[in-house]
C-alpha cells in the first residue's frame, strides 16, 4: 500500500522551520495576543461547522461512549503519568499534557468513515470529549503536575478555557440556526478548514518562536524531539491495543469497534495547541509542552490512516460479512 503524507503534517514541520528562521516575528505576534484571537476563531469555526443533528444521532450507545471516554480521560492519563516517571523533569509536562487532552474531532470522524465505522457515534464521542476536556484536562494537569511538585491556577484556567473555547463554540452553534449562515458554512467547508488549520499553524509558530527566543532548544535540542517521538509512539501502540481489546471484550459490532479504536486513541491538536496557550501561557516553555502533541499527531495520522485503509479494504484485520460473525471475530490493533 502506498503511504500518502498528510499535507498538514508537512505544513507543521514547515512552521517549525519558519520559527527557527524567524523567531522574532512570532514572539511579536504572541506579545500582541494574536494567539488568543486564533484560539477564539478556531472554536467559533468548529461550532459553526459541526451539525447538531449528527450529535443527536450518536447519543444512544452509552456503552460505546463509556469505553471511548474512559480511554481518553482515564486510561491515557494513567499511561502518560507512568511514562513521565522515566523522563527528565523538563519533558514531563508535555507528556502529561498530551495524556490529559480530549480526542480529536476531524480525523476521528474521517478515519471512522473511511473504515466504515459508526460515524454518528464518532461525531458524538469526539464532540463530547472536546467539551469534557474544558474541565477534565486542566483538572488532570492540576493533579499530575501537583504530584510532580508544580502548580496550576485551576480556576483561572477553567475560566479562560470557557471564555476562549466554549463560548465561541456555543456562539458558532447558535449561529447555525440561521439558515443563511448554515448554508454558507456548508458551501464553504474547504475555506473554513483552511482558516482553521491556518490558525493552528499560527499558534504552533508563536509557541516555538517564544521557545527559541527563550533558549529552550539550545538547552534540550534534538534529545527533546527524540524523547517526544519515542514516548508518543509507545503510547499510541499501547492505547490502540487496549482500546481494541476493550471493544472486543465488551462485544461491540464491527462498526462500533472501529469507532471505539479511532475515537479512544486520538488526541486533539486543534484543541490541544489553544489549550496549551491558555493553560501555560505564552513563553519559552510552551514549545516544549506541545512537542509531544505534535509528535503524537503525526504518528496517529500515519498509523491510523494505514489501519483505516486496511480495515476498509477487507484485509485480515476485518473478516466476515454479517454483523454477528464480525462481533465474534476480534479486531487486532
Amino acid at each position: 500500500m502506498k503511504l500518502r503524507i498528510d499535507g498538514f503534517v508537512l505544513a507543521l514541520f514547515g512552521t517549525l522551520v519558519l520559527a527557527w528562521l524567524m523567531p522574532a516575528v512570532g514572539s511579536q505576534l504572541s506579545a500582541w495576543q494574536v494567539n488568543k484571537a486564533g484560539v477564539t476563531l478556531i472554536f467559533f469555526l468548529h461550532g459553526l461547522a459541526l451539525p447538531a443533528e449528527a450529535l443527536r444521532e450518536g447519543t444512544r450507545q452509552v456503552k460505546l461512549h463509556a469505553v471511548v471516554q474512559a480511554s481518553t480521560f482515564l486510561l491515557f492519563p494513567l499511561l502518560g503519568w507512568l511514562a513521565s516517571l522515566a523522563l527528565p523533569e523538563a519533558q514531563r509536562a508535555g507528556i502529561l499534557f498530551l495524556s490529559a487532552l480530549p480526542s480529536t474531532v476531524s480525523s476521528s470522524v474521517a478515519l471512522t468513515a473511511v473504515a466504515r465505522g459508526n460515524v454518528a457515534a464518532a461525531i458524538f464521542n469526539a464532540s463530547l470529549s472536546s467539551l469534557l476536556g474544558v474541565v477534565l484536562t486542566p483538572l488532570w494537569m492540576q493533579l499530575l503536575l501537583g504530584a510532580s511538585g508544580a502548580s496550576l491556577p485551576l480556576g483561572k484556567v477553567v475560566l479562560d478555557l470557557t471564555l476562549f473555547l466554549l463560548l465561541p463554540f456555543a456562539v458558532g452553534q447558535a449561529l447555525r440556526r440561521v439558515d443563511r449562515l448554515r448554508q454558507l458554512a456548508a458551501r464553504h467547508k474547504a475555506v473554513i478548514a483552511k482558516i482553521d488549520r491556518g490558525s493552528i499553524l499560527l499558534l504552533v509558530y508563536t509557541s516555538f518562536c517564544d521557545s527559541i527566543n527563550g533558549g529552550v532548544w539550545q538547552r534540550h535540542g534534538l534529545t527533546a524531539a527524540l524523547v517526544a517521538f519515542t514516548v508518543a509512539f509507545v503510547l499510541l501502540c499501547v492505547v490502540l491495543t487496549l482500546t481494541a481489546s476493550a471493544a472486543n471484550a465488551v462485544g461491540f459490532a464491527r462498526a462500533e469497534r472501529i469507532t471505539a479504536v479511532f475515537c479512544g486513541s486520538k488526541k486533539t491538536l486543534a484543541a490541544g495547541v489553544p489549550m496549551a496557550q491558555l493553560i501555560f501561557g505564552a513563553g519559552p516553555f510552551a514549545g516544549l509542552v506541545i512537542l509531544p502533541l505534535l509528535a503524537y499527531h503525526t504518528l496517529q495520522l500515519v498509523v491510523c490512516s494505514s489501519l483505516a485503509a486496511r480495515w476498509a479494504g477487507g484485509s485480515s484485520f476485518l473478516i466476515g460479512g454479517a454483523d454477528d460473525a464480525e462481533r465474534e471475530r476480534p479486531l487486532p490493533a
